[in-house]
Formats: structure tokens, C-alpha cells, sequence
């Protein structure tokens, strides 16, 4: 019996930016404690919201280049979609060396994470996964690069460098060429923060830092063979007109396709986390209610428009049930009923159609 798959527009309840309202002011900001922690590369600035609870684990957010915590992730973690998770975990923000405002392990005794990271970001906390899979219980990437810059990348970057200002650098790698043209309130905005709030010499540090990353080397499983690849679930975000779509294709087809979901969001540029944040808080909910956490969530607005529509959808998570076991300590299964976007066949860049494929979501 066929199933008739239907879009929800969701309308953003204020608009990203006001007249006058700076990056950083854009929300409230939680009840928090902040912490610089000393590491052999650097000072790095930490923003813990809410305290751990039990043995859950934590949400640790990597941010991108030319941005911080605050910039990346306020209007995600501050919408009212996102509040209901947070409910259920505490936050850990981190900012590499240098980003934070006025600018060796993990502090406060953090056991196990969930990673969230956003470009430069993504690939930290996908290299710190695979360096420690035992404290990663799943990954969220967001415009992830999971190889090293080419030769012809580095020449363009070389003469970028050379025929542009770095916040015009940046804020190419932020946005889509579209979004530049169709959202210019908000690129100026953005790029107002970061002539005006960032510091100049520790931006070009770290943009030096990510463009000499190397390749993560990570490989689709083979039955019978020893491959490095992500342990844990992870969930790769990008939007239809982000400049990081190729690349993140290219991460999910190296990545077990039994534990990874692509999601495209439509009319969405390089920052979905700020542009569509009520969409992106619906599917990190679906994501760990299939870790087996947040059984008990309550509907969210797409999922409450779905059900009054009658339609019939497709689950995200209702193809499959995923155990979890951590720590051997408990053990639990859980079948997502409640996830409502829309699933597309992925096809895998290897030919074997005979294979398992990851899945790909567009909403």
C-alpha cells in the first residue's frame, strides 16, 4: 500500500534578525557557568547549561569558523522547540581557542556526549569520536568536510587570501551564493560580527588550522574487514544550497548506512541551525528518542500539522529499531512512531545496489 508523502512549510514564528539586534543579543541566554580551560593548544572557553543528569549524556556543540557558541547555536538551542530537549540534557558549549567574546580532557566531569558540531566544528568532533568512541553516544554534523583540503582548494584559498578580506572569506564559507543574494540583512549582520566582535589574528589562526586538516580516512564497513568509521549514530544536516553539499554527500557515503540518516533541508543555505531552527530541533528530538532517550516527548508543530492533515507519512525511524547499550549498565530499545519527515531512498557512490543504504531525509 503506497503512502502519499507531503511538505509542511513552517513559517518562523520572529525573524532572524531585527533592525539593530546584534548576533550575540539575539536571545536570552540560559542560567550557565563558564570555564577556561588550559590545554597544550590553547586556552578554550566552555559554557555549561543545566547540570548532567545521571548517566545521560551530555550535548557538546563545536562551532564553525568566524563564529562562537553564542553565534552558531543561540537561536537553535534558545528556540522554544529545542527548550523541551534541553529539558532532558544538559549543554556543554565549547569555543575553540580564541573565538569566545572579547577574546586536556573534558571539564566538569563529562562521561558521555552528544555531538553537535558545525562545519570546522564537525570535523573536531568526528575526529574526537573516532579517538573516542567509548564518550560518544551520537554525532549531529552540520556542514561536515571529512577530507583534507586538495591542492586545488588550497590554491583558491591561497589566492582568496590574497584578493580578499578575510570576513568576506568567512562569510563564503558560511553561506550559499543564493543566500547571499536572497538574505542580505542577515550576511551583513553576520559579517558585522565578525569585523566588529572577533579577533582578527586568532580567526586567521584557526581558518589556517581548519584548511590544513587532515583526512579523517574513514571507509564504509565491509563485512569480513577492519575499516575506520564511526562507532556511534550520527545525524548529517546540510542545506540545499549550502556550499558544504558535496562534501557531506561524500561523509555519508563513507559511513555505516545502518547508522547514519542524511538530512537535506529544503529552502535552507549553510546555517540551518539559524535559519530553520525549529526544523532542526524536530529532527535532533527524533534523533535521540532513537537513541532511546525522550521516549515521552510531546508532539512538535510539524508533527501536530501532520496528524490534523490526515495525511499518511513515512517514519523516519519506523523502518528500523535501534537498541542502546551503554556502559553495560542498561540497555534499552526504541522505535521512533512519532518521526514525520519525509524519507528518500540514498543512493550509495559504490554501484552495489544490493547493499544497505543510509537513509536520506528531506524536509
Amino acid at each position: 500500500m503506497s503512502r502519499e508523502l507531503q511538505d509542511v512549510d513552517l513559517a518562523e514564528v520572529k525573524p532572524l534578525v531585527e533592525k539593530g539586534e546584534t548576533i550575540t543579543g539575539l536571545l536570552q541566554e540560559f542560567d550557565v557557568q563558564e570555564q577556561d580551560i588550559e590545554t597544550l593548544h590553547g586556552s578554550i572557553h566552555v559554557t555549561l547549561c543545566g547540570t548532567p543528569k545521571g548517566n545521560r549524556p551530555v550535548i557538546l556543540t563545536y562551532h564553525d569558523i568566524g563564529m562562537n557558541h553564542k553565534t552558531c547555536y543561540n537561536p537553535l538551542f534558545n528556540s522554544e522547540d529545542m527548550q523541551e530537549i534541553t529539558q532532558h540534557f544538559a549543554v556543554c558549549h565549547v569555543d575553540a581557542p580564541g573565538q569566545q567574546d572579547g577574546a586536556a580532557s573534558f571539564p566538569m566531569g563529562l562521561k558521555s556526549v552528544i555531538g553537535m558540531g558545525t562545519g570546522a566544528g564537525a570535523y573536531v568532533l568526528t575526529r574526537f569520536a573516532l579517538n573516542n568512541p567509548e564518550m560518544v553516544e551520537g554525532l549531529v554534523l552540520i556542514n561536515v568536510n571529512p577530507c583534507a583540503e586538495g591542492w586545488m582548494d588550497w590554491a583558491a584559498s591561497k589566492i582568496s587570501g590574497w584578493t580578499q578580506a578575510l570576513p568576506d572569506m568567512v562569510v563564503s564559507h558560511l553561506f550559499g551564493k543564493e543566500e547571499m543574494h536572497n538574505n542580505v540583512e542577515v550576511v551583513h549582520t553576520y559579517r558585522q560580527h565578525i569585523v566588529n566582535d572577533m579577533n582578527p589574528t586568532n580567526l586567521h589562526l584557526f581558518i589556517n588550522a581548519y584548511n590544513s586538516r587532515r583526512d579523517l580516512e574513514i571507509e564504509r564497513p565491509v563485512p569480513g574487514t577492519h575499516t575506520v568509521t564511526l562507532q556511534c549514530p550520527a545525524l548529517l544536516v546540510v542545506g540545499d544550497d549550502s556550499p558544504a553539499v558535496d562534501a557531506v554527500v561524500e561523509c555519508n557515503s563513507k559511513l555505516d548506512p545502518t547508522k547514519t540518516t542524511l538530512l537535506k533541508m529544503a529552502d535552507c543555505g549553510g546555517l540551518p541551525q539559524i535559519s530553520q531552527p525549529a526544523k532542526l530541533a524536530e529532527a535532533f528530538k527524533y534523533f535521540v528518542q532513537g537513541m532511546g532517550y525522550m521516549p515521552s516527548a510531546s508532539m512538535t508543530r510539524l508533527m501536530r500539522s501532520r496528524t490534523a492533515s490526515g495525511s499518511s507519512v513515512t517514519s523516519l525511524e519506523g523502518a528500523r529499531s535501534r537498541s542502546h547499550t551503554s556502559e553495560g549498565a542498561r540497555s534499552r530499545s526504541h522505535t521512533s512512531e512519532g518521526a514525520r519527515l519525509d524519507v528518500i531512498p540514498s543512493s550509495s557512490t559504490t554501484g552495489d545496489s544490493t547493499g544497505p543504504k543510509s537513509m536520506e531525509v528531506s524536509c
